[in-house]
């Protein structure tokens, strides 16, 4: 048990690094992080729903409202009601430029780091990552 709590510690202080690398990459391109997000997701998904961003990104609503309150007033996504009160969000001119100044090399980078990966460190890196997600989304459903 020792032993687990102790890789459990060094792959915890991993996550950090790798979150506190997407932060740094948000601030180079001088994006706020929320906001380098939903870039992110739109140059990756193209139009979507406020949901969608939500669940791509794993930021919470009121997060991704406020990034979007804030890219619109710059003119880089424009948002448009389909169904009623959901709204489907797409870059405007601008804010594809924009995409393809930040978020898109962002993509980029994620892509050449994936791309030296052999494929079976590749397959192996992302089954162990969702058996990780799986088993402790059961563990947190059972607190």
């Amino acid at each position: 048990m020792e032993k687990a709590a102790r890789e459990l510690r060094r792959f915890n202080y991993l996550i950090g690094e790798i979150d506190k690398l997407y932060h740094r990459a948000a601030l180079k391109l001088g994006q706020s992080d929320s906001a380098l997000a939903v870039l992110y997701t739109l140059c990756s998904e193209g139009r979507c729903g406020i949901s969608e961003v939500c669940h791509l990104s794993g930021m919470s609503k009121q997060t991704v409202n406020s990034a979007l309150r804030k890219l619109e007033a710059e003119g880089v996504v424009k948002l448009e009601a389909v169904d009623g009160r959901k709204k489907q969000i797409s870059l405007t001119a601008k804010g594809s430029r924009l995409a393809a100044k930040t978020a898109a090399r962002v993509v980029e980078a994620e892509n050449r780091v994936f791309a030296g990966w052999s494929e079976s460190d590749r397959a192996e890196y992302l089954r162990l990552t969702e058996k990780y997600l799986c088993d402790f989304k059961n563990e947190v459903d059972n607190l």
